[in-house]
């Protein structure tokens, strides 16, 4: 297990080391800054939550990339999109957000204390569990859906990012 877990940091030692460790200005403008997160920055915008991500925070965001945007079924996001699901939208964004700051470190910590899973309460109000799988920190949403951490320790003026290859969905 201590050899997992030490594998696990250094892998994510590797990744954040070549995104640079260096805050890139707030949650926002470091996922505008990605190529792999343009889907994302749409959604925030029609969500109408660029501003509360640009806030004080501090913010954790499990950002999912243009590729887990497009394993979700045809139209789905062009249907989340518009003005009248924009509730719906923000409900799944901010099932992505957790409050406070917990960078791969802390999620590793909060692995270890729960025996393999850490409970994390998101903004909207939904549970994500966290786990290893392998040397991957894996979560887990409430509909069974399962994202693989794939970049960690973005920092953020006002928080911290993690890339995860498939959206989350609440209940």
């Amino acid at each position: 297990m201590k050899s997992t877990i030490l594998k696990s940091v250094f892998v994510f030692a590797i990744i954040v080391s070549s995104f640079g460790a260096k805050a890139q200005g707030d949650i926002v403008a470091v996922a505008a800054g990605s190529k792999d997160h343009t889907t994302l920055v749409v959604a925030l915008k029609a969500a109408d939550l660029v501003a509360t991500l640009q806030g004080k925070g501090p913010f954790t965001v499990f950002a999912p990339t243009n590729s887990a945007f497009a394993k979700l079924p045809d139209g789905t996001v062009e249907n989340l999109l518009k003005p009248e699901n924009k509730a719906t939208l923000s409900s799944i964004l901010t099932y992505h957000v957790v409050s406070g700051k917990l960078d791969a470190k802390a999620v590793m910590a909060a692995i270890k204390a729960g025996n393999g899973k850490a409970v994390l309460t998101t903004v909207n109000g939904g549970k994500l569990t966290a786990s290893l799988k392998g040397a991957n920190v894996i979560l887990t949403g409430e509909k069974g859906d399962v994202a693989t951490v794939v970049a960690t320790d973005l920092k953020a003026s006002n928080g911290v990012v993690h890339v995860i290859d498939t959206v989350v969905m609440p209940k």
